[in-house]
């Protein structure tokens, strides 16, 4: 009797979850971050007992519930990441960059001689820009699902591109051949 009182608690609270949850996988942002952080406590035996004991306490449980019921549905409803907001350094292959997030874009600073870009979105217009000195330029804007609006050239001519291989490969001669009839 007890067994299946039990088996029809979580057969209910799997048809509440599914019923009451979006269907969205989202970032899990906060167990993400956790784990980040935990790779980077010490060596890799620390940082496996640190691992261990938070499996066990539940640490990542809990973090991992959170994100499931909270925090990625509050990026699914809203569009953006509650948790989006932070530092991290990048190695490129040109130097080390320092990224920090706001919430609403990115800052690129070289850590070589302190160069900085500003990503923004614009949720209005749907369209990610830059910002170097001063300057905003649009990197491009979806125009639906399937297509960007990228800028061909140096004035203010656009293009619309298909979001696939072909897509990018045709924008990429359009953009080639723009470089290479400037320079004859």
């Amino acid at each position: 009797m007890k067994r299946k009182v039990i088996t029809a608690a979580v057969a209910g609270l799997l048809c509440l979850t599914t019923i009451t949850t979006p269907s969205c996988i989202g970032s899990f942002s906060l167990t993400n971050r956790l784990l980040g952080w935990n790779q980077h406590v010490g060596n890799k035996f620390l940082n496996e007992l640190v691992f261990f004991c938070f499996w066990v306490l539940p640490v990542y449980e809990v973090s991992c519930l959170a994100d499931v019921l909270v925090l990625n549905s509050i990026e699914f409803w809203s569009g953006s990441n509650p948790m989006a907001k932070g530092e991290k350094v990048i190695e490129g292959s040109d130097g080390r960059y320092l990224v920090k997030c706001d919430g609403k874009g990115y800052d690129v600073i070289s850590c070589n001689d302190g160069s900085k870009v500003r990503l923004d979105f614009n949720t209005e217009r749907q369209e990610w820009s830059y910002e170097v000195n001063g300057e905003s330029h649009v990197l491009f804007s979806f125009v639906d699902d399937n297509h960007v609006r990228v800028p061909v050239g140096t004035g203010n001519d656009y293009t619309t591109v298909e979001i696939s291989q072909a897509g990018v490969y045709a924008y990429s001669q359009i953009v080639n051949a723009g470089s290479s009839f400037a320079s004859r």
